[in-house]
Order: C-alpha cells, then structure tokens, then sequence
C-alpha cells in the first residue's frame, strides 16, 4: 500500500493493515512463471507439431499452415473449455494458458458457456465479447497504428 492511502487510515485501520500484511499467504513466484512456461510451451509446442503436420501431409507451406493451426488450437481450446478441462490447465499454468490463442478462445467460449441460459441473442451473443471485446479493439487499433507508422516510415524512404 502506498504511504499516501496509509496517511488516510486510522491508528486502527493500519494496526489491521499490517496485521493482514504479516499474514498474507507469500506467492510462489518462481514456481508460478515456471508453470506458466511450461503450459504456454506446451501449447506453442503443439502448434508448431499441428503446423509440421499440415506441411508434410497436406503440403502447405510455412505461410499457409498458420491458418489451419490456430484454427484446430481454437477447436481445442473450445473443446476443452466446453468439457471443463482447460480450466485444470488453467488453474495449474495461470498466465501460460492465456498468452496463446487459446486462451482468448477460452474466454469466449467460457462466456459464452455461462451466459447460454439467457438466451442465444442477449446471452451468449451479447456477453460472449465483453471480456474478449477489449481485446478485439485494442488490437485492430494497434494494427492500425502500427500500418500508419509502417507507410509513414516507407514513405519517407526508409526500410
């Protein structure tokens, strides 16, 4: 807690805040991030496997085998949101499982999950993109940032 909120507490309020400070659970850093990259490896891992395997038995190339890979990890993702499993995952490898795609597909497919019972129209389709909305925008609009800066940059003669 910062010294400026602390000044605002009562003599009382901060014995409690440092009563509640000396016994709050240490969290296991180190063994967090390594969970994490562990999870988040294995996903990537088998991306790359999905991607080899679209290469050498369907003869797409580098650039073509992308899309087919993140569409059979979204299915997963959703697979194994639907029957509970990526929730273990996820409990286990914390951020790991949200940095790959399937943890955005997670977040619709949860949502959409849990909202089913309001209806297909005001439920799910109306509270599956309100965790993973933000994301949707602020990443079009980054793409777009970052193609303005990217003909600005060519325009003036540069890489």
């Amino acid at each position: 807690m910062s010294s400026k909120k602390r000044k605002n507490l009562t003599p009382t309020q901060q014995q409690f805040q440092d009563f509640a400070n000396v016994r709050e659970p240490k969290r296991p850093i180190l063994k967090n991030c390594f969970r994490a990259f562990l999870v988040g490896g294995t996903i990537c891992t088998i991306g790359q496997g999905l991607s080899w395997f679209f290469m050498r038995y369907f003869n797409f190339d580098e650039k073509t085998a992308g899309n087919p890979t993140v569409a059979v990890l979204i299915f997963l993702s959703v697979l194994f949101t639907s029957l509970g499993f990526y929730d273990h995952i996820a409990q286990w490898g914390g951020a790991g499982t949200a940095v790959p795609v399937t943890g955005f597909a997670n977040t619709i497919a949860s949502a959409a999950i849990e909202h089913k019972s309001e209806g297909f129209v005001l439920g799910v389709g109306g509270n599956m993109f309100k965790i993973a909305g933000p994301v949707i925008v602020y990443g079009v609009f980054s793409a777009f940032v970052v193609a303005i800066v990217s003909v600005i940059i060519k325009a003036l003669g540069g890489v």
